[in-house]
């Protein structure tokens, strides 16, 4: 007897949209398109609701932080120069992707994912490590701007402090999580990692707007 599927991926923005039995079949799909829109789900049934559903109703469903003056008047007017970095997971553990912008042009000058089965910390963390490392390459004297905590804590620590372990399924994102640790532990940098108020400025650029 067959092993039932363990997941189905739904596309609803893609190369071509639909439900696809594999993450490798679902990728090809969504890599490079830029506005993509998927998830995975346990069951082929869940998946068919969610294909004719709204895509948005999937996601994180975390509400966009209002601006509070006493906020603003605490940390001013948002910065115009640095790289700003975020991320967007698809459950937890989901589908992840990262990228960078640049603040001044609004340019997105770095893009990486998707990858299956990977945490929204590991995918914030990769975000700054890709950061440090285009600014380094590029000579480029800004600060990395980030909307977690938890991110910052781990680049500064050198450390990535996940709890999700790896398996087949997320082999090349530990890989990925593998060389940015040693990155870290093996070069030198002067680019600050600063915390992006979003509650003084709104949503950082690079945010995906999936919320």
């Amino acid at each position: 007897m067959s092993k039932p599927k363990s997941k189905y991926y739904v596309v609803w923005e893609g190369h071509q949209n639909g439900i696809f039995d594999t993450w490798d079949k679902c990728k090809k799909q969504v890599e490079g398109y830029t506005g993509a829109k998927f998830k995975s789900f346990a069951t082929l049934d869940e998946a068919k609701r969610a294909l004719g559903g709204n895509p948005w109703s999937y996601f994180n469903k975390t509400a966009k932080a209002e601006i509070s003056p006493q906020m603003k008047k605490l940390h001013g007017e948002p910065p115009k120069q640095g790289l700003c970095v975020d991320a967007a997971c698809s459950g937890n553990p989901g589908i992840i992707e990262y990228r960078g912008v640049d603040l001044a042009t609004g340019k997105q000058v770095f893009h990486r994912g998707p990858f299956p089965e990977g945490t929204n910390n590991i995918a914030e963390f990769l975000a700054i490590v890709s950061g440090l490392v285009y600014l380094k390459n590029n000579i480029l004297l800004l600060p990395i701007y980030s909307d977690s905590a938890n991110a910052i804590a781990w680049a500064r620590n050198k450390k990535a402090a996940t709890l999700l372990k790896p398996n087949a399924i997320n082999k090349e994102l530990f890989e990925l999580l593998d060389r940015a640790v040693a990155w870290l532990q093996n070069n030198t940098y002067t680019t600050k990692i600063l915390k992006w108020e979003t509650k003084a400025w709104g949503e950082i650029p690079a945010d995906f707007g999936r919320k």
